[in-house]
């Protein structure tokens, strides 16, 4: 059954004045449709003067959905603080490649107006949730929506550490770091690091090595029932990221615990949209080749 979107929330990348036009031009959109528009605070700022704006707190409690224009990491931003209320998220793309902001921007009126009719396809994406424990004590715990990931800072040198996953050893590792993602994030920082690509339905974490210290380690995949302990034992300037974001310094002895949230993220995409599809026109897969132009380039 169709959800009403009524109280639609508009969630703009943050300290640009580039997208003004095409938020005023949605939200003239949207109350054309008789739906209440929210603008979030920082969003209503570049807008600039006469707009009112509302902090994510508020979105959170009153908002039937939540569009984001901008890309990946305006979508990964919103997503995490959004995470709790379970609003329901849409992108608007008008960063790069855009894997989750999947609806262009001259088709936005077009897309939006067909989601308000109720013709829209419905995604739940995982979301990890991380927590350090330092000296037994808890100082850090939040969620993920692509990645966690535990690295090397500026002193540029290897930092070792345990893993172990459902309480059972699995190797000590000299290495840049390593990479814990969701299905979602496989597409981001793991794709990059030659992590496999999960389909969003598969439930598993992907864990990609950074440039470990032996020819041996590979990326593998593990349930997302499993709890996933990384115990910091040698590193003299190490972090942890989630979803791109510097969160925490770490000490040697730091344990990073990572499960599977209770939360979940919940995508709307636009009537049509296909997982293999989008991946095929953002990766560029099955591109054909011009035989003729290929032997004219030998000749």
């Amino acid at each position: 059954m169709a959800v009403s979107f009524r109280r639609v929330a508009l969630i703009g990348k943050p300290n640009s004045t580039e997208i003004a036009a095409s938020l005023a031009a949605l939200s003239a959109f949207l109350r054309t449709r008789g739906c209440e528009v929210i603008v979030e605070l920082e969003t209503a700022r570049a807008m600039g003067e006469g707009v009112s704006g509302s902090a994510f707190e508020d979105i959170g409690r009153s908002a039937d959905l939540a569009v984001v224009l901008g890309g990946d990491g305006t979508m990964l931003s919103a997503a995490r603080l959004l995470a709790r209320q379970h609003v329901p998220l849409t992108g608007v793309n008008q960063g790069r490649i855009g894997f989750m902001t999947d609806i262009g921007l001259g088709d936005m009126c077009i897309s939006l107006g067909k989601i308000l009719d109720g013709e829209y396809v419905l995604e739940d994406r995982s979301l990890i949730d991380a927590e350090i424990v330092r000296a037994g004590k808890t100082v850090l715990r939040t969620v993920a929506l692509n990645e966690a990931v535990i690295g090397k800072g500026a002193q540029g040198r290897l930092i070792e550490f345990d893993l172990t996953i459902d309480n059972e050893y699995v190797y000590t590792l000299r290495a840049d770091g390593m990479i814990v993602s969701t299905p979602t994030g496989s597409t981001a920082y793991a794709l990059s690091a030659q992590g496999p690509i999960l389909h969003p339905s598969l439930p598993a974490f992907a864990l990609v090595p950074l440039n470990p210290h032996t020819l041996s380690t590979r990326p593998v995949s593990v349930s997302d029932r499993s709890l996933i302990e990384i115990r910091l034992l040698k590193a003299a300037d190490a972090r942890v990221h989630l979803d791109g974001f510097a969160l925490a310094d770490l000490e040697e002895g730091d344990r990073l615990l990572l499960r599977r949230s209770a939360d979940a993220i919940r995508f709307v995409h636009p009537p049509g949209y296909n997982y293999f599809a989008m991946l095929r026109g953002k990766l560029g897969w099955s591109e054909r080749v011009d035989r003729t132009t290929r032997a004219d380039d030998h000749a």
